[in-house]
C-alpha cells in the first residue's frame, strides 16, 4: 500500500502494521508533517508521471465487509470463554488534523549564532567609531552627545585637531627687554570649536612693506608654553591661551608679522 504526504508530496510504501497504532496517523520522514495516511491510501501507484495520489472522501457510515476469510465456530472454547474486551472511546493517540496538521519540529538552537552575529556587529561598529573618532567628536550633534555621555561616565574624549577654529584675538611685538637684537612677541589664541584641541604648532612670519618674507619660525607647543600639564590637557572649548615667543630681530625692514597654525 502507498500513502502521500500532503505537504512535500513524498509517496511512502507502508503496510497495515504502520497504520494500526495511531489509526492511520503517520509522520512524514521527509518534512516531519503529521498527516492521515488513510486519506490517500492506495493499493497501486497510478501511471507515471503523477503529482498526487487520489484522495478518499470520508463518510460517517462505515463500509460493511462481506468477504470473510476466517470465521470462528460458535462452540469453540475461545468463542465461549473469551472475556469481553472493553475498548476506550478515546484512542491512545488522537491526531488533530483540523487544528494542526504539522507535528512540532525540533527547535534548532539558533541563539549562539544570533549572539555571535550581534557581538561581531558591535565589534565592527566600535572599530569604525575608533577609526572615525575625530570626525565623530567634531560633528556638532554626535560630538555633543558623546561629551554628555562621557561626562556622565567620568571619561575624557581624545583631543581633536581643527586649526581652522583657532583664532588670534590679541598680539603684540616689542624689543626684547633683556636680550639685545631680539624681539618679544606675545599673542592670545582662542579655541572656537565645541571640543578640546591640542595646542597647535605655531608658525610666525615677519615680512617687509612689500610683503616679502624676512624671517619665519616654527614652534612646537613646548617652545611657547612652559606648562607641561597644560600642554597635555589641551585647549578646552572656548578657552584662550597666551603665547610668548622670542626670535631674532630681522631689522627695521620688518613691519608686519603673521601667525599660522598647523
Amino acid at each position: 500500500m502507498y500513502a502521500q504526504c500532503p505537504d512535500c508530496r513524498t509517496v511512502f510504501s507502508l503496510d497495515a502494521g504502520a497504520l494500526a497504532p495511531a489509526r492511520g496517523a503517520v509522520i512524514c520522514g521527509n518534512c516531519e508533517t503529521l498527516f492521515d495516511a488513510l486519506e490517500t491510501l492506495a493499493d497501486q501507484l497510478p501511471p507515471e508521471p503523477f503529482q498526487t495520489l487520489p484522495g478518499h472522501v470520508r463518510s460517517e457510515q462505515a463500509p460493511k465487509l462481506e468477504l470473510a476469510v476466517y470465521r470462528p465456530r460458535a462452540d469453540t472454547p475461545a468463542a465461549v470463554a473469551a472475556p469481553a474486551t472493553v475498548v476506550s472511546a478515546e484512542p491512545a493517540f488522537t491526531p488533530h488534523f483540523v487544528r494542526d496538521r504539522r507535528a512540532p519540529r525540533r527547535r534548532e538552537r539558533r541563539w549562539p549564532w544570533i549572539l555571535t552575529c550581534v557581538l561581531l556587529t558591535l565589534l565592527l561598529a566600535a572599530q569604525v567609531a575608533w577609526a572615525k573618532r575625530a570626525e565623530l567628536i567634531a560633528n556638532p550633534s554626535i560630538g555633543a552627545w558623546l561629551r554628555q555621555a562621557c561626562a556622565a561616565l567620568g571619561c575624557e574624549l581624545p583631543l581633536v585637531r581643527d586649526v581652522r577654529q583657532l583664532r588670534v584675538v590679541a598680539r603684540d611685538v616689542q624689543a626684547h627687554p633683556s636680550a639685545p637684537g631680539a624681539l618679544m612677541i606675545s599673542a592670545t589664541i582662542r579655541n572656537d570649536a565645541p571640543f578640546g584641541q591640542p595646542f597647535p604648532v605655531v608658525t610666525l612670519t615677519l615680512s617687509d612693506a612689500d610683503g616679502h618674507r624676512l624671517a619665519m619660525r616654527r614652534l612646537r607647543p613646548s617652545e611657547y608654553l612652559d606648562d607641561a600639564a597644560a600642554i597635555r590637557a589641551g585647549l578646552a572649548p572656548g578657552a584662550s591661551a597666551a603665547l610668548l615667543i622670542e626670535m631674532a630681530d630681522p631689522g627695521a625692514r620688518a613691519v608686519a608679522f603673521e601667525f599660522g597654525f598647523e
